[in-house]
């Protein structure tokens, strides 16, 4: 049957190999556990945070638990979701990504127009048959929207718009998510995706909140330390 499921796509927790992260995997699905969520993939680079054990700790808290990576291609960031476990770690260019693209994955472009530089910008365009979505970032206000770009690309293209948290502070998980219409299953969401079923929902960061966030994403990088907000 189907039906809207919430579902964060793009999320890192302790065991992302790059960025220093303060909370574990299963603290991430007891936080999406009370606040609602149905689905959620844990995107750390590089790596496939995703085990029969931590599978069943999700399922066993009502959460469906997709696998999934934020992978450094081209030395450009781009999300896998459900990528082929003992396959992904030969992905190693934007090209590759037309080699793997098929039904059962979903390639989604991570905050495309950021200033960073692993960000795809005009990457994207020039790889864009091989990318299912394109990522609407939890990091805007009503200020300052870096997403504006994406949103007319993914128009422009008939691409569907993701949310996702991002979340390098645990309590970025709900601020920016995805309403998926499909079964819960892997399989129904990634169909449904790239069929378009799917609604954003998003509350734009305060300016104290994204300064913060900047501040500890800094921090977390060079310090290896994490504000508590």
């Amino acid at each position: 049957m189907l039906q809207k499921l919430k579902v964060d796509f793009h999320t890192h927790t302790a065991d992302d190999p790059q960025d220093y992260i303060s909370f574990s995997s299963t603290e991430l699905i007891d936080r999406a556990q009370r606040l609602g969520f149905d689905a959620l993939a844990i995107t750390n680079h590089d790596v496939v945070t995703y085990s029969p054990a931590l599978e069943r700790y999700a399922g066993e808290r009502g959460i469906l638990l997709i696998p999934g990576a934020e992978l450094t291609l081209s030395r450009k960031h781009v999300i896998v979701i459900n990528p082929e476990l003992k396959g992904y770690q030969k992905i190693k260019t934007l090209e590759d990504l037309a080699k793997i693209k098929n039904d059962r994955n979903l390639i989604i472009a991570p905050h495309p127009f950021y200033p960073g530089f692993k960000c795809l910008k005009s990457d994207l365009e020039a790889h864009l048959p091989s990318f299912d979505a394109v990522e609407f970032s939890f990091f805007y206000s009503r200020y300052i929207n870096r997403n504006k770009k994406a949103v007319d690309l993914a128009r422009e293209h008939h691409r569907p718009l993701v949310g996702s948290s991002d979340c390098h502070n645990i309590w970025q998980i709900g601020s920016t998510y995805t309403l998926v219409e499909a079964e819960k299953n892997i399989s129904s969401i990634i169909t449904a995706v790239k069929e378009g079923r799917v609604e954003i929902e998003t509350t734009p960061l305060s300016l104290p909140a994204m300064v913060r966030v900047g501040i500890n994403f800094v921090l977390g990088d060079r310090l290896k330390i994490h504000l508590r907000i």
